[in-house]
């Protein structure tokens, strides 16, 4: 089936995901994250090929995949491929898939968990990066908190490069949920301050650790920072204020691998 209309309700449906008005789903922008969701086991519904790109030997393996598994898939004009994809530059494939579930427990996985808990982090690029630098460096999960991006959205997605559909990741309501489900299942709980917190490499993570990440600008907020057992700097050469939420995560998770590792 070829669609060239952008008024067809597969054209609808669509934007509908990638808008995030549809619960339980999710959309997967190019070959990369199509074939990621194919790898992890992600369920996934419907695809649509750009017309253009059907003769890439990369899209016609991944179609011939996609049909081997009974998925329905579609081709598509580039003006209706420009509807279907939320990206600037259409990359040729496009799917929507169900978003993976996890069981409580897989997010507190072994004896000594490390769960990073992503607060009021908005920007969708960062948090996906976060995710990505989570499963890279050896954490447990990820936890989105508060006012954070959705870790499922799109560009969250692309910014993960697959992470979020195959690593334990989940949205709570509250950093306050986070904290008091960590807490029960015994770990300590950290939060990172740009200043008077005690330094990264001097604070012990080899323990059951849930380490707390403000969002860009304002930070934790101070109830929370108040909650922790240890708050935690990383060492700034002046002038340097503050670093990037993604930056920050990176560097507590692999201190936390070093740590691990001896």
């Amino acid at each position: 089936m070829r669609i060239t209309s952008r008024q067809n309700a597969i054209v609808a449906r669509y934007r509908a995901v990638a808008h995030g008005d549809v619960d339980g789903m999710l959309l997967l922008d190019g070959v990369h994250l199509v074939e990621d969701g194919l790898a992890s086991g992600v369920v996934i519904e419907h695809a649509a090929i750009d017309v253009g790109a059907s003769g890439r030997e990369d899209i016609k393996r991944l179609v011939k995949a996609l049909h081997a598994k009974g998925i329905d898939t579609v081709t598509a004009t580039a003006p209706v491929m420009g509807a279907l994809s939320p990206v600037h530059s259409p990359t040729g494939i496009v799917a929507l898939a169900l978003r993976p579930e996890w069981d409580i427990d897989d997010f507190y996985k072994g004896s000594a968990p490390l769960v990073v808990v992503a607060n009021d982090v908005q920007d969708p690029g960062n948090l996906g990066a976060i995710v990505r630098v989570a499963e890279a460096g050896g954490a447990s999960s990820v936890l989105a908190a508060g006012a954070s991006a959705d870790p499922f959205g799109w560009k969250a997605l692309r910014g993960s490069m697959g992470s979020a559909l195959r690593f334990p990741v989940d949205r709570v309501e509250d950093a306050s949920q986070a904290v008091a489900e960590a807490r029960k299942r015994g770990c300590r709980i950290l939060v990172t301050v740009p200043r008077d917190g005690r330094s990264l490499f001097d604070v012990n993570l080899k323990l059951a650790t849930a380490i707390l990440i403000g969002g860009e600008g304002p930070g934790l907020p101070e109830a929370l920072i108040k909650s922790a057992d240890e708050r935690v700097t990383i060492p700034m050469q002046s002038p340097v204020e503050s670093l990037n939420a993604a930056v920050t995560a990176a560097l507590v998770v692999y201190e936390a691998r070093r740590q691990r590792k001896t």
